[in-house]
C-alpha cells in the first residue's frame, strides 16, 4: 500500500481543521462560560476517537492499535468525523468553506484508493491480514 507523504500530510492537516472545526463550533454553542467547555471537549472526543480506534498495521499511521477495529468500521468512523466537521461548518454559516472541506476530504480518500481496500478487506481484529516479519 502506498504511503505517500503528500497525502499522509494532506490528512494530518485535515485532521487538525476538523479539531479546529470542532473547537469552533463547541465554542458558538453557548454565550456562557460553558463554550470553553464545549470548545475543550469537542476536540478531545475527536481525537481520543481518531487514536484509540484504529487498524493494527495500518501503514497510514504508527501500526499499533490501543482498541483494535475492523478496518470497515474505521473506514467509517473517519468519514463520520469528517462528515461531522463539514456539517459544523455549514451549521456555523460556513457553507463554502465546508463545501471546499468536504471536497478535501472526497480528493484525499480518492487518493488513498489503496488504503480504503486494504480497510475494506482487514477483518475483525486484524487476526488474517497481519504482515508476515
Amino acid at each position: 500500500m502506498s504511503r505517500n507523504p503528500l497525502n499522509l500530510l494532506l490528512r494530518f492537516l485535515l485532521e487538525l481543521i476538523a479539531l479546529a472545526v470542532t473547537a469552533i463550533w463547541g465554542y458558538s454553542l453557548s454565550d456562557t462560560w460553558s463554550r470553553i467547555l464545549w470548545a475543550i471537549l469537542f476536540p478531545l472526543i475527536f481525537a481520543v476517537l481518531w487514536g484509540v480506534f484504529t487498524v493494527r498495521d495500518d501503514p497510514s499511521r504508527s501500526g499499533k492499535a490501543v482498541v483494535q477495529t475492523p478496518g470497515a468500521i474505521r473506514l467509517l468512523l473517519e468519514l463520520a468525523l469528517f462528515g461531522a466537521a463539514t456539517w459544523m461548518l455549514f451549521n456555523l454559516g460556513y457553507a463554502e468553506t465546508g463545501a471546499i472541506f468536504g471536497g478535501v476530504v472526497l480528493l484525499h480518500y480518492l487518493l488513498s484508493f489503496d488504503r480504503i481496500l486494504w480497510l475494506l478487506k482487514t477483518g475483525k481484529g486484524n487476526r488474517n491480514n497481519t504482515r508476515e516479519r
